[in-house]
């Protein structure tokens, strides 16, 4: 079989999902058109992304939430009868059951889950690079055609990601546990916080910026992800409201909240690292700047003079204060190179810390 080159692709929706897609691959010389029903989105994202009109696209991605795709997918199929079809949502046994019910479609139609996003949604968004390294599963029919799937793997590689098959049923159980089950959690801790007094609230450290981040996320988007889903993620809530409980009645005892801490320690050792790998363990270095401008800019430069490769940035830092401290994550053998020059020309460094 040879590969037909991936030249034009008509992108419907310009979300943040859909104008990434849209920007990733013009940047590699791919023509794209950017689609949707919102007029003012359909005409920023093809401003940002150099969009122009397109005849017979080589793929279609239908980057919209899935309770929208019966709005768009038969007229689609109908204006693009030879093109090749991809969804980006979050859910996949849903979508399987939409594109059985249009007659043949299955073989060009190729459900897909980039596992990619950011808490802020829209075309404003959007990056070139947010597949990169991330990534993305699809689950194909039995009968989808040769030459679609690999048409839909040569733009999932454009974009930097690496494609994983899964079955429909498959996908929506695991993203239930490393996505869903996440969000929920992370909103419903954050809304412990409504009525904090402020003066409290400029307490709060990187730990709880970390544990609610997600927090933020789209709100209309997450209602339709966690229905669409809710089956997966049901036995997933009730598991975690057992350890609520479990650990509720646990407050009497120390040791029982050490087992409850030590079984979380296990659970996150299983998040691989970048990339996929191993998860790596980080040396820290705090260093104490001046609350002036140009302090990270002049760091990251002595970083890029040793040659060093920084992995995280934590910056702590309360209003009024007049320094702050930063903590870089990185290798051991980095961290001693950078703690040794920064002290050599007059950083406050502190003690790496493992």
């Amino acid at each position: 079989m040879s590969l037909e080159k991936l030249t034009k692709v008509r992108v419907v929706g310009s979300g943040l999902i859909g104008a990434s897609i849209g920007l990733g691959l013009v940047q590699r010389g791919v023509l794209v058109e950017m689609v949707d029903a919102d007029a003012k989105a359909q005409s920023l994202a093809n401003d940002l992304v150099g969009g122009t009109k397109l005849n017979n696209p080589e793929v279609v991605v239908l980057a919209m939430p899935t309770s929208q795709l019966s709005l768009v997918i038969a007229a689609e199929n109908a204006l693009n009868p030879n093109s090749t079809f991809i969804d980006v949502g979050s859910v996949k046994s849903e979508v399987q059951l939409k594109v059985e019910a249009i007659s043949g479609l299955s073989r060009r139609f190729l459900p897909t889950h980039p596992m990619a996003g950011r808490e802020i949604g829209g075309a404003a968004s959007a990056r070139a690079d947010l597949f990169q390294g991330r990534s993305w599963i699809v689950t194909p029919s039995r009968d989808l055609e040769l030459e679609s799937k690999a048409l839909v793997l040569q733009l999932i590689n454009l974009l930097g990601a690496t494609p994983i098959e899964l079955s429909a049923a498959d996908h929506d159980r695991a993203v239930a546990r490393i996505s869903h089950l996440p969000q929920v959690a992370a909103s419903l801790l954050a809304k412990q916080l409504t009525g904090t007094p402020a003066e409290w609230m400029e307490l709060a450290g990187q730990g709880l910026r970390d544990t609610t981040r997600i927090a933020a996320s789209d709100v209309a988007l997450w209602k339709e992800i966690i229905f669409s889903n809710r089956v997966e993620l049901k036995q997933l809530l009730i598991n975690l409201q057992n350890d609520l409980g479990t650990m509720i009645a646990s407050l009497d005892d120390p040791e029982k909240i050490a087992g409850l801490i030590a079984a979380g320690q296990a659970g996150r050792a299983l998040i691989p690292g970048k990339h996929g790998g191993k998860a790596r363990e980080y040396s820290f270095l705090p260093i104490v700047i001046d609350d002036k401008p140009g302090q990270l800019a002049a760091i990251f430069n002595e970083c890029a003079v040793m040659d060093v490769n920084v992995e995280d940035l934590i910056i702590e830092h309360s209003p009024g204060q007049l320094s702050a401290l930063i903590t870089l994550a990185l290798s051991l053998s980095d961290a001693e190179k950078l703690s040794s020059h920064l002290s050599m020309i007059g950083w406050n460094v502190h003690p790496i810390r493992n």
